[in-house]
């Protein structure tokens, strides 16, 4: 596939999983791996399916709530893992807090695996955890470990740790743990109360996980210390929340970490795996580690040392008025590149698409404190921007070595976070009255178009190449949309992306940004497309399962796309 021929993409084969469900509504947010010509694939009700690769026939389901007969949903699952020695193929794959061990042949569980294929995630965390744990994202395997991040509850009340772990790929025995929340005599213990160990959470790694496998060596993505939006039980910076942190992978030693927000109070979880990327600067190359943000700043580290590439600054921010909390007076902004998000929100910010629709906003955002990035939340209520949405998400980027070139989705979004103080009984100072959205009255962006975009950003310079809307409005046209989910660039000069709210799927030409091909799916692609050749012909894949944060219509299509043979 290339640009010249892109324009005659056909579909290859649909695979429907089955599983979509309306009420409650399903998603599908999963990237297919292949191995030895077989796709695996997780679906709306995290079931793992085996198929055909070259034909998308079903080959085997395999299903972690078999014999239950609840139509919960069951949450996402964003794909699979394999390990292969010999003629054996082990397929991991996630649900709840379970870690499953299943024949890549057969899709029959592993019973020599754990407790009988089965390894409970929500223990041997070195704590006592009374809130449900889950690990969206696929695990690593490297050599003979598996390599696992995960964790549960970020609200108000408790919350399990997000320690990093590493676990024996042949019996599911604990190999090693890393503290994200640091013990007496840890790093980073002193940035926390000196008892809050005992009882903190969050810190955790729900984005997924990367290894350099040449070096042995893991970095994680971290998300927010809990309570996600007030930390006066937390004074202090708290380490390791919101870092990068880089272990070696054989021991869980610690090599380095960078925080991306100090004391976070605004949901602000690095949201995706950092993109490991080698780039030629000067006649020099680096081993380059690029992290995304949902606030739209983009961190590029020498990944060997830690060490940013571009320059980061300490800006002062403005300071919390709620009682109890202790906001940290600055925050890290890189030099380059630039940000991918609006990172304030004052009135000329305000929707233009329509009168009704400024209209609308005014009255709300009259309301509200408002004001640059990392205004804290408030009693009366505060408008934070970018939204717990992004900026990036866990779709994260992709990355063309030859060009040097990292491609990133990215959304405008913003939300009303207001504090309350909570009953006496409830044992935490305060709650909030929810994860508010803020739209238009039509549902839309509150903030002018465009609403989301598509950004190349060259590596070597740490400047955009070029950056183009992403997404249609039926209404205004080419206004960008919010988006779930990421791309994928291949070597033959494009980059495949669906997420967008109007469901389709398209391609780009890596150099210029200029769309090339388009098409309509049943239902939105909010996944991570993948690429792969069976035969010497090439496929692309998207699942296009809907619904979701997105709230559109829910769907159950695994889609291959190929040129014509």
């Amino acid at each position: 596939m290339t640009p010249d021929n892109v324009a005659n993409l056909e579909v290859a084969w649909v695979h429907h999983t089955g599983d979509s469900l309306e009420r409650p509504q399903t998603t599908i947010e999963s990237t297919p791996i292949v191995v030895d010509g077989m796709l695996y694939v997780t679906t709306a009700q995290v079931k793992t399916q085996a198929l055909d690769a070259a034909t998308g026939k079903l080959l085997w389901t395999f299903d972690p709530f078999a014999g239950s007969s609840s139509r919960r949903s069951r949450g996402v699952s964003r794909g699979v893992s394999f390990w292969k020695s010999g003629g054996e193929v082990r397929i991991f794959t996630t649900a709840g807090e379970f870690l499953y061990c299943v024949d890549g042949k057969s899709g029959k569980l592993v019973e020599s695996f754990a407790d009988g294929g089965a390894l409970n995630l929500s223990t041997e965390l070195d704590a006592e955890i009374t809130v449900g744990f889950s690990h969206t994202s696929p695990v690593v395997v490297w050599k003979d470990l598996i390599l696992t991040g995960g964790g549960g509850g970020e609200g108000p009340g408790p919350a399990a740790p997000g320690h990093i772990r590493a676990w024996d790929v042949r019996t599911g025995k604990r190999k090693w743990i890393f503290h994200t929340i640091p013990r007496p005599g840890e790093f980073g213990h002193d940035t926390w109360p000196q008892d809050a160990w005992r009882q903190a959470g969050g810190a955790n790694n729900w984005a997924g996980l990367a290894l350099d496998e040449r070096r042995g060596r893991l970095y994680a993505s971290l998300g927010s210390a809990a309570f996600d939006f007030f930390g006066g039980e937390r004074k202090g910076q708290d380490l390791f929340g919101n870092c990068v942190l880089a272990l070696n992978a054989e021991t869980g030693e610690r090599l380095w970490h960078f925080q991306t927000v100090h004391h976070d109070l605004w949901d602000y979880d690095l949201p995706a795996q950092p993109m490991l990327c080698d780039v030629v600067r000067g006649g020099q190359r680096i081993e380059a580690l690029v992290q995304l943000t949902k606030t739209g700043l983009t961190f590029v580290f020498d990944r060997q040392t830690g060490q940013p590439l571009f320059g980061v600054e300490e800006r002062p921010v403005p300071a919390s008025d709620v009682p109890g909390e202790y906001s940290w007076p600055t925050q890290p902004f890189p030099i380059k590149p630039p940000p991918l998000s609006g990172l304030t929100f004052d009135e000329s910010d305000l929707t233009d698409v329509s009168p009704q629709a400024h209209a609308f906003v005014k009255e709300i955002f009259d309301k509200h404190r408002h004001g640059p990035i990392f205004t804290p939340p408030s009693l009366e209520g505060t408008i934070v921007r970018p939204g717990f949405l992004g900026g990036a998400l866990w779709g994260g980027g992709s990355f063309d070595p030859g060009l040097g070139y990292v491609f990133v989705n990215s959304s405008e979004n913003a939300n009303i976070m207001q504090l309350v103080p909570a009953d006496k009984d409830k044992g935490y100072r305060y709650g909030h009255t929810g994860y508010l959205r803020l739209f238009d009255h039509e549902q839309r962006a509150p903030m002018r178009p465009p609403w989301g975009h598509l950004t190349c950003i060259d590596l070597r310079t740490g400047d955009f190449v070029w950056r183009e809307p992403l997404g249609e409005d039926p209404q205004y046209g080419k206004t960008g949309t919010r988006q779930i989910g990421g791309s994928c660039a291949t070597a033959g000069g494009l980059v495949f992306i669906a997420a967008t709210l109007d469901e389709r799927f398209r391609a780009f030409d890596s150099k210029s940004g200029r769309e090339l091909w388009s098409t309509q799916l049943n239902a939105g692609g909010y996944a991570t497309p993948c690429s792969y050749s069976v035969d010497g012909r090439q496929y692309v894949v998207i699942a296009a399962g809907g619904g979701g944060k997105q709230r559109t219509k829910s769907g159950d299509e695994i889609i291959a796309y190929a040129l014509p043979r």
